[in-house]
């Protein structure tokens, strides 16, 4: 009797096992077709708490982050989510602190090798490529983690205007009119949606106004200059800047 409840206990646990497999390998796929881990990659970045939203105007493009002070000791000029990359492009970060400094330092490295090599600045859609290039080898390699953070990455481009490309952890990349990305981001996404039918022409100030009012609305609350981060790009200042508290 006492064998067969020991045989019970490891049939049972095998059985458990073998149903949580799915989640303990990057590079396996369930039996439905998913990677777990690369999914949990994408609530690591939901569970971050903060909120990225980015908009496409005419001759201007706009991300904006939340800036979230963890307590009342930390030095405020040394918290950000925001990166320059290279003079012309901007990156708002969402997700794992850690991780989001690493994303930025490759793609830094990145833009800096493919000027010294082809002696001109890397465009946003292929810095973007890159980088999701890296986070898909990220998904297939079992000593690597997928990172838990995703990139909204904004510039100018002298022939094609102002660019939005928004990469994920999984890898895949694509361009915008305007994205959110992080907590809450599928309210941004509608409420965004909304806002945007029809294609209306957006002025500079205008497609600041609504990526500011987005992010507001969807926080439901009044944001003050100090909690948020506001990086511009746009036709008559073509280099990344970040708009001041004042």
């Amino acid at each position: 009797g006492f064998n067969l409840l020991g045989w019970g206990v490891d049939l049972k646990m095998s059985r458990s096992s073998a149903s949580a497999g799915w989640d303990r390998h990057i590079t396996i796929f369930s039996p439905e077709g998913r990677l777990y881990q690369v999914e949990y990659a994408f609530k690591a970045v939901r569970a971050a708490g903060s909120t990225t939203v980015a908009v496409r105007g005419a001759d201007t493009v706009c991300v904006i982050t939340q800036k979230k002070v963890p307590d009342k000791l930390t030095d405020a000029s040394s918290v950000t989510s925001m990166f320059q990359i290279t003079p012309r492009i901007g990156c708002g970060m969402t997700g794992l602190t850690p991780d989001v400094r690493l994303q930025a330092s490759i793609a830094r490295q990145l833009a800096v090798d493919h000027e010294y090599n082809f002696g001109y600045e890397i465009p946003v859609s292929y810095l973007a490529k890159k980088m999701a290039d890296r986070a898909q080898v990220f998904t297939q390699h079992a000593y690597m983690r997928p990172l838990g953070a995703a990139l909204t990455l904004i510039g100018y481009d002298d022939e094609l205007g102002p660019q939005l490309f928004k990469t994920d952890p999984a890898g895949y990349f694509v361009g915008y009119k305007a994205c959110a990305t992080g907590a809450k981001d599928q309210e941004a996404t509608i409420f965004l949606e909304k806002k945007l039918r029809g294609n209306p022409t957006l002025s500079g100030d205008e497609t600041i106004q609504l990526a500011i009012n987005t992010l507001q609305t969807v926080l439901n609350a009044d944001l003050k200059a100090t909690e948020i981060e506001v990086g511009v790009c746009s036709k008559s200042q073509p280099l990344f800047r970040l708009l001041s508290v004042s």
